[in-house]
């Protein structure tokens, strides 16, 4: 992998966001924004506990998931004060995914303000995501094709960014919007998974408060480096191409695959994982053969 730094500032202006980074498509790190909401000293796993301590939380691990449940069903239950004890006293890689704040916890939208960047915010699904210190979220970029706004609280993240253009080195499982489940991607093995080495993006570390701009479509690996949890605000796609195929992700290939794994199970998984390692490679090819302009 071919990683670039990612450009990182203490502050910006509506006007240099939208001209250097949204327009363009091209993701920044905006450090501390969150400390300008007034209520900053609230976003800790403390408040969150308090708030929310008695609600019963699904709860997903760094296995594959099984290819006889589907895709979204966590491996365990547990109430949310238990969850965040857990992760505060001792290494675990169990994580919460898309806790939304308007129907689990509305008391936490009063302790936040959207930032004022120019783009519009979906503000129905402001969402909340927790991770042990070693919880990681598999290789994928969201199916709705928002723009995020991904902000980090508590402990310090790793986060890996891919444009879209970059996925035919990333080995992306087909009618899916993740990758194959067995690349490291913290140790990864360019003879097992040769194709990876070409792919070009971003390594970024996140600490409490910072800001993520990720543009539609990037793919994100996300690697808890201790215990903590995010906030991602987004915005539903603004053009019709993006619009249309955000209706194609989210109900033709989506439910298509859906059937196929409930009908054919381990043999659906295993040939879309066959069918990934093919279409990187042909597309490896291509790039090395590919005459110089």
């Amino acid at each position: 992998m071919v990683l670039s730094e990612i450009d990182v500032v203490d502050d910006i202006t509506k006007d240099v966001f939208l001209a250097k980074y949204f327009k363009p498509q091209k993701p920044v790190l905006i450090k501390g924004l969150a400390k300008n909401w007034e209520a900053f000293e609230k976003w800790n796993l403390d408040y969150i506990a308090a708030q929310a301590g008695e609600q019963e939380v699904g709860l997903y691990d760094n296995k594959p998931a099984d290819p006889k449940k589907a895709t979204n069903e966590p491996v365990m239950q547990m109430k949310m004060r238990d969850y965040i004890q857990l992760i505060k006293e001792q290494p675990s890689d169990l994580r919460i995914f898309f806790f939304i704040i308007t129907d689990k916890l509305p008391e936490l939208l009063k302790n936040f303000s959207y930032p004022d960047l120019g783009f519009k915010y979906f503000k129905r699904i402001p969402t909340l995501f927790f991770g042990g210190s070693e919880a990681r979220v598999l290789m994928h970029y969201d199916i709705d094709l928002g723009d995020l706004l991904h902000f980090q609280f508590e402990g310090r993240k790793r986060v890996l960014l891919f444009p879209p253009d970059q996925s035919s080195f990333l080995y992306k499982v087909p009618l899916s919007v993740h990758t194959v489940y067995n690349v490291d991607y913290e140790q990864p093995d360019f003879e097992a998974f040769p194709a990876l080495a070409y792919a070009h993006g971003y390594e970024i570390f996140m600490e409490h408060g910072d800001a993520l701009f990720m543009p539609s479509g990037y793919w994100h690996f996300n690697r808890y480096l201790e215990a903590g949890f995010s906030v991602t605000l987004r915005s539903f796609p603004t053009s019709p191409t993006r619009l249309i195929k955000m209706l194609k992700e989210v109900f033709l290939l989506r439910y298509t695959d859906k059937i196929m794994r409930k009908v054919f199970k381990h043999k659906w998984v295993n040939y879309k994982q066959r069918k990934a390692f093919r279409n990187s490679q042909k597309a490896l090819q291509k790039h090395l053969t590919k005459k110089p302009d």
